[in-house]
């Protein structure tokens, strides 16, 4: 497992800073909650008069007075966007990093196979998002008992794993596309993560395009879904798996048959 173990040396302070960053947003807005909560009967008042802005982000369903709504609507905005934007920049990175570095000679004259480096690259990439989950949610956890609130386990484990399996599926289209480039393809992998979530904004907005959910990562991580059913939602988490296997497959068929620059 060297390319594993060398991806994971090389992401490391990538992972710890935005680690840290997601996990100290996330538990700032944590530890706002008790001065915001005496205000937070107007706050239902003024978001449940503002129609297609609450649509948009779920707080339509939630109520935004309790920590429970409160951290759904506020911590998922802030490991929605930024967990998605750092799976992206990991996966789109990972397979044409060894063209751009000029290091795909070095790597491929030695007694691996171009499988074995899919894989374990493949690997690196989810034991990074994992880490970076982990991370995440001890500052959640550490950040709600700081404020003496009763910890919500079955939702908030509901709620990350369902933002992880997000990242998962977004790292897997963007490793796929990863193994047709030769440069940076960093803004496609910030694009293609800004898209998605744009996409479920405007499912949320509108009923006629509510069959965007199943194409959206961020379909299935709906706070409103995971805290008032106690489940993520399955029917738009199915598609989004085989999403993210189909990116994976297509890297696989594409990077061994690809004409690699050294």
């Amino acid at each position: 497992m060297t390319i594993f173990k060398h991806e994971i040396k090389q992401q490391k302070v990538a992972l710890l800073i935005w680690s840290i960053s997601i996990g100290l947003l996330v538990a700032m807005c944590v530890l706002m909650y008790p001065d915001m909560k005496s205000q937070m009967g107007g706050v239902n008042e003024m978001f449940s008069s503002m129609g297609n802005f609450t649509q948009a982000f779920g707080m339509d369903e939630l109520n935004f007075g309790t920590l429970i709504g409160y951290y759904g609507v506020e911590g998922g905005n802030m490991l929605g966007i930024g967990g998605a934007f750092f799976a992206a920049i990991i996966g789109i990175s990972v397979l044409m990093k060894e063209e751009k570095e000029r290091t795909a000679e070095f790597l491929l004259t030695h007694p691996v196979s171009r499988k074995r480096v899919i894989t374990e690259k493949l690997l690196a990439t989810f034991a990074i998002i994992i880490i970076m989950n982990v991370i995440v949610f001890l500052f959640s956890v550490i950040s709600i008992l700081m404020i003496d609130e009763k910890i919500f386990w079955k939702e908030l484990i509901l709620f990350h794993v369902a933002y992880l399996l997000m990242q998962f599926e977004i790292n897997g289209i963007c490793f796929g596309i990863s193994a047709f480039l030769r440069k940076s393809g960093m803004g496609i992998g910030i694009g293609i993560a800004g898209f998605m979530y744009l996409i479920n904004i405007v499912a949320n907005i509108s009923e006629d395009a509510k069959a965007l959910k199943y194409i959206t990562p961020f379909g299935y991580t709906e706070s409103s879904d995971i805290i008032n059913n106690v489940k993520i939602n399955t029917d738009y988490l199915i598609p989004g798996m085989i999403v993210m296997v189909l990116g994976i497959i297509i890297a696989y068929i594409k990077y061994n048959k690809k004409d690699i620059a050294s």
